[in-house]
């Protein structure tokens, strides 16, 4: 091998200070502790609210919602954990921290979610063949509470939503809820007033329909980054030719971009520049290059001088 410089192209004030360039890539969750707290909180009230209804009103509809709901605290409070973990400073071991927990969090939201909703559907088909009495106006009337509570919790993540798949999981699942209870008043009053029992599974399937288109991509982000795919939003072909146009640059190979988090993009990329080591500026400019253009925050080039001696991955190399 010929002389190369493995340098990291950034310091830490740098690299933070350019996570927010870019598409998708800024630090979402730091802004939301207080929205999974909020959250949280209200769900849990609502869970207990909707089991005492519930018992009271003898509704097993009531109890079997209440159980759904609180299978969505858990899945705010995975989210939540994620992002408290993620801003854990690096170890010998974790070199990068915890913050790929928040990619795998996403990526239990959104199976969760789906199960969750496989749930709904197949009592919705069931109940084509044996019509359940619709729920009472009680029942209605939580529901009518829990379009509020889940409503009001979705909008406090709604900011995040495209910028980070950890809180559009979290988003996700209060816009589910708050869709569910609003099919529950609104079918509720339909067959109130006509006694057509077949309108609660349709509307049911409906819902659930709307879920999964929703939560797919939610499913397809998440699983991909999981397996350290580019982030949705970053062109590698474009970031190629960024840096094959740098001066100097003969060749460009093993180029690698990943996501570190669901905020945050690593790069890596072998540099052939016959010049030699082209000195900090070059790399430095480089990587504010990478912050300032695609919002790869961590971006580390290896520089080389002849081809002919490259790294022997090189060549099994297509990115």
């Amino acid at each position: 091998m010929t002389e190369h410089h493995d340098h990291a192209g950034h310091d830490h004030s740098h690299d933070h200070a350019g996570h927010g360039h870019g598409p998708g890539h800024s630090h979402a969750p730091a802004n939301f502790g207080k929205a999974f707290a909020i959250g949280i909180t209200l769900n849990v009230g609502f869970v207990l609210v909707e089991a005492i209804f519930g018992v009271l009103g003898n509704s097993v509809a009531l109890l079997a919602d209440a159980g759904h709901n609180l299978s969505d605290v858990l899945g705010l409070v995975v989210a939540w954990v994620a992002t408290v973990l993620a801003k854990r400073a690096p170890t010998s071991r974790y070199t990068y921290g915890m913050k790929g927990s928040s990619i795998l969090a996403s990526l239990f939201n959104a199976v969760f979610l789906l199960v969750a909703v496989g749930a709904i559907g197949w009592e919705a088909i069931q109940r084509f063949g044996e019509p359940a009495p619709v729920a009472g106006k009680t029942v209605m009337v939580v529901a009518a509470v829990g379009i509020l509570v889940n409503g009001i919790t979705a909008w406090l993540f709604a900011s995040g939503a495209k910028g980070d798949i950890n809180i559009r999981g979290a988003f996700l699942h209060m816009a589910a809820d708050a869709a569910v209870s609003a099919g529950v008043v609104l079918a509720g009053l339909v067959i109130l007033y006509t006694g057509w029992q077949w309108l609660d599974p349709v509307v049911s399937l409906g819902i659930v329909a709307v879920i999964v288109w929703s939560t797919w991509g939610l499913l397809r982000d998440s699983l991909a980054m999981s397996l350290a795919a580019v982030p949705p939003g970053i062109d590698p072909a474009a970031v190629r030719r960024h840096l094959e146009g740098l001066p100097g640059v003969t060749v460009l190979h093993d180029l690698h971009i990943w996501p570190m988090s669901t905020t945050e993009v690593c790069l890596t990329a072998h540099l052939v520049m016959a010049g030699g080591y082209p000195g900090d500026a070059f790399l430095m400019e480089a990587a504010h290059g990478m912050r300032k253009r695609f919002g790869i925050g961590h971006t580390t080039l290896q520089v080389e001088t002849d081809r002919a001696t490259a790294c022997t991955l090189a060549s099994d190399n297509v990115v």
